[in-house]
């Protein structure tokens, strides 16, 4: 989506958002999205749906940024989980909503690893539109985002397949019979999407971070970041744009095949897509599909390719993989620092150690890590790596190649007595 910005009413710079902080009782200025709507203005004001998304913190993280080997007070954690919907998504779904509600849109729809489903059918419910449909592939879905998705009142359509499967089936379904498509090939979904960025500034006193480290699963955040920080540096809002390094999983590792080792760069505009093809035609013919515990993030065929690579190029990017092994570890690491989170999230964290152990990150550059979604949205992975139930440590984690719990918090079972629990609490507290 581009603007033309001659026709908007632009904020001298990014310290005029602040005043409308004193205006929490305007649903408009209270929402973490549609206060900074000057900068995405393509939305009357009347048509806004809302419910108060955004309302995030920026937390400084020194016992986390020990882990990855930053000085102190050089890592911060973006903790997306405060939304309603308990992820990131609402930031761009009230956008997506908001369009959609500007169009006339009666009925919504998404294909989902779980959090897409979760954040739609709360919007539909705002929106006042029609039963929401979610497509999700069999299986393929942590109990927590299940769980809201079936009790938001969403109609749930389990695929025989993955995400991917279900993406293409809702595309197909979305045409033929005239659904909203609320994912993020959504071009609105990126622009709400885009606020995260402005709020991470905000609260690092409108000064840019030297690196923006974010999960890559379909690529619509690293997408809308990329796209924010090309419109800031266009209006001369900031200076420089920091680098943004995007990690997948390496059980879902599209992005990471494509632009470290077959070099598919955004190229001016030209991006050789035939390298993307013959890269899909492999999985096809091998059958693999994506494979990780960090469920949000398994996907084979990110939708925003394309708009990854601009982002790549507008902010100096690099792409790294991280092992499912690596990303529990860093998410025991969040979570004894007070922030916990789903899997996919700890991929930036998991991400940011790989590349200062690399020695592309200083150990002196401020970091933000990107946490997108909520503990509790799989609290199965959590508790199969802090637990002690070795079959369920199996079942759920050793499949995907997870050895160990490194920094397992194992529960401590004892008698029931008296004494017992007293000396178990002096030995392990």
């Amino acid at each position: 989506m581009c603007y033309d910005w001659r026709r908007a009413k632009l904020p001298r710079s990014l310290g005029d958002f602040q005043h409308k902080w004193s205006a929490r009782n305007e649903p408009l200025a209270f929402s973490g999205v549609w206060r900074f709507r000057d900068l995405l203005p393509f939305a009357p004001p009347q048509h806004v749906v809302t419910i108060g998304e955004g309302q995030t913190i920026l937390q400084r993280a020194d016992a986390v940024g020990k882990f990855v080997g930053l000085a102190p007070g050089r890592l911060f954690l973006q903790y997306e989980g405060l939304n309603p919907s308990g992820s990131f998504k609402d930031n761009g779904m009230t956008a997506a909503f908001t369009h959609a509600r500007i169009v006339g849109a009666r009925r919504a729809a998404c294909a989902s690893t779980g959090n897409t489903s979760a954040s739609l059918a709360i919007f539909c419910s705002a929106a006042g539109l029609a039963k929401p449909i979610v497509f999700v592939g069999s299986g393929k879905i942590a109990y927590g985002k299940l769980a809201q998705a079936l009790d938001y009142g969403a109609l749930t359509i389990q695929i025989v397949g993955d995400f991917d499967d279900a993406m293409l089936r809702v595309k197909q379904v979305a045409k033929q019979i005239g659904l909203y498509l609320a994912n993020s090939v959504n071009p609105f979904r990126l622009e709400g999407q885009k606020t995260i960025m402005y709020r991470v500034l905000e609260s690092l006193g409108w000064e840019v971070p030297d690196w923006i480290v974010v999960p890559g699963g379909n690529l619509g955040n690293s997408s809308a970041f990329g796209k924010a920080f090309a419109e800031l540096l266009e209006l001369g809002l900031i200076k420089r744009a920091p680098r943004l390094a995007v990690i997948n999983a390496a059980g879902a590792n599209t992005l990471h095949r494509l632009v470290e080792e077959r070099k598919l760069h955004w190229n001016d505009g030209r991006p050789d897509m035939r390298i993307a093809e013959a890269y899909y035609a492999e999985l096809d013919q091998s059958a693999r599909k994506a494979s990780t515990i960090a469920s949000a993030i398994e996907i084979n065929r990110p939708v925003n390719l394309k708009k990854c690579l601009r982002a790549l190029a507008v902010c100096n990017g690099v792409v790294r993989e991280a092992t499912d092994q690596e990303i529990l570890d860093a998410k025991a690491k969040v979570g004894a620092g007070g922030l916990g989170c789903e899997p996919a999230s700890a991929a930036s964290v998991a991400g940011a150690k790989l590349l200062r152990d690399q020695g592309v990150i200083g150990p002196d550059e401020r970091v933000v890590c990107i946490l997108t979604g909520h503990l509790l949205k799989d609290p199965t992975a959590t508790v199969a790596y802090h637990g002690t139930d070795q079959k369920q440590f199996d079942e759920v984690l050793g499949k995907r190649g997870v050895r160990r719990a490194s920094f397992a918090n194992r529960p401590v079972v004892v008698p029931n007595n008296l004494d017992e629990i007293i000396r178990a609490i002096e030995l392990y507290s």
